[in-house]
């Protein structure tokens, strides 16, 4: 008795601070916000952080997740004790965790733009986040377990300074979305600098079992020195600047890529079956052009026992690409023969397939024209193909480039088949033991 009285009590004090803390001046509350950071630059060393890549892990990430929604009323409960979404089955999503002491403390999902769009998207308009240059990532699902949230952003603190770092030096990302309750949105507001996408909030947010939601973005490119106008004269466990931009934290477990893809997909045959067959029902919900829109990006033999049935007569009327495209970021250049002059342009492949690539490069490329292409797929990973230029978008300050190649060549055709397999990291090996017959196999 004594116990519920002492937690009412509590509760009924933390709302009447509240209300008061609304009344002061918005620059006041986000100073009070800025004086609450304390971002250790040394945290204790057992906290790791990583990707989730194994059923272990995202698991507890999912449990960590459900429990913190149903308890801030943002979904019913889920008989599998766990939030799964369809944006979890997604090779552009990355769910990230904190773990201490070996258990999973902490998670954060950063959802690129896919198949599947961004759930913010469905209420929220993007248009001027497009308008400029830039990928575009919504952070989400980001939750502590109840035993750390009272440590100072112990947690919080690092598990977002990774993603920060991911999502500028791994995921390609230039932009970031959010979707929150507005009673947290000054939060992102004061300490990060997200601006709202709209005035207006939105009064029901499906993806939040109905909850009002605000939503925000922030340019990445120029955080680093909004960060430094406001933290850059304090001190350290005061300066979001220096732990952000310039601080290195040894708990982080970076990946290591084979490839210089931008994604770190972790949803194998088995990991996939496992959360959206077996212990949660992720596919009942999708309607028959997102199952579609599934089988598209894992169109292999071994997914297809485990993807949901599609009618007949959809799947006949939407044929699924030839040759399946995959996000990277790497340099290359390629030399055309024009007035009987080579002439060398420099560009970065921003998506590949076993037939092509998209380029992007801020000079005017001549199209229908053979060239020959060099591309530095990895750091080890060098690639000669012959291509030509069979479509172009300019945009603002750059053009991008749709290029067909004749023939890829070993180094090409070993790379497609380990993104089509989700073996991009260094550490996975198998795919240099294959015979060379098997590569032009495929290429044939």
């Amino acid at each position: 008795m004594r116990k519920s009285l002492k937690s009412a009590f509590r509760k009924q004090f933390h709302q009447a601070t509240r209300r008061l803390f609304g009344f002061l001046p918005r620059g006041a509350r986000f100073a009070v916000f800025r004086a609450m950071v304390d971002c250790d630059p040394a945290p204790d060393s057992r906290l790791e952080l990583k990707i989730a890549d194994s059923k272990v892990e995202l698991e507890a990430c999912f449990r960590i997740l459900h429990d913190a929604y149903v308890s801030s009323g943002f979904m019913k409960p889920d008989p599998s004790g766990m939030r799964v979404t369809a944006y979890h089955a997604l090779p552009t999503t990355t769910t990230l965790c904190a773990k201490f002491d070996g258990e999973v403390v902490g998670t954060i999902s950063i959802i690129r733009e896919g198949v599947f769009g961004f759930p913010l998207q469905s209420i929220f308009d993007l248009s001027q986040v497009r308008a400029k240059e830039g990928n575009i990532a919504e952070i989400s699902a980001l939750a502590v377990h109840p035993s750390f949230r009272k440590t100072g952003g112990s947690i919080l603190f690092p598990l977002m300074k990774f993603m920060y770092e991911y999502c500028t030096e791994f995921f390609d990302t230039r932009h970031l979305v959010i979707a929150v309750n507005p009673n947290k949105i000054e939060l992102y507001e004061s300490l990060l600098f997200f601006e709202r996408l709209q005035e207006n909030l939105v009064n029901s947010y499906d993806f939040a079992n109905g909850a009002p939601a605000v939503g925000a973005t922030l340019d990445l490119q120029s955080a680093p020195a909004l960060f430094q106008s406001v933290y850059g004269r304090r001190r350290d466990r005061k300066n979001l600047h220096k732990y952000f931009v310039e601080t290195k934290l040894k708990n982080i477990r970076k990946p290591i890529r084979k490839y210089f893809t931008t994604n770190d997909p972790v949803m194998s045959v088995d990991v996939l079956d496992h959360f959206f067959n077996q212990v949660h029902s992720g596919f009942d919900a999708l309607d028959d052009r997102k199952k579609l829109l599934l089988k598209s990006i894992y169109n292999l033999p071994d997914y297809s026992r485990v993807l949901p049935d599609i009618p007949d007569e959809l799947e006949s009327h939407h044929p699924l690409r030839q040759h399946q495209r995959y996000s990277i970021k790497c340099p290359g250049h390629v030399d055309f023969l024009i007035d009987g002059k080579v002439q060398r342009f420099e560009f970065n492949v921003i998506e590949l397939s076993l037939s092509g690539f998209q380029a992007e490069c801020r000079l005017d490329l001549p199209e229908a024209v053979p060239g020959s292409a060099t591309i530095n797929l990895g750091e080890n990973e060098r690639s000669f193909v012959k291509a030509v230029v069979v479509r172009h978008k300019r945009a603002e300050f750059t053009g991008y480039y749709g290029f067909h190649i004749d023939e890829p060549d070993l180094v090409w055709t070993r790379c497609v088949r380990a993104l089509e397999q989700g073996q991009i990291h260094s550490d996975l090996g198998g795919l240099d033991d294959i015979p060379r017959e098997s590569y032009e196999k495929v290429s044939a």
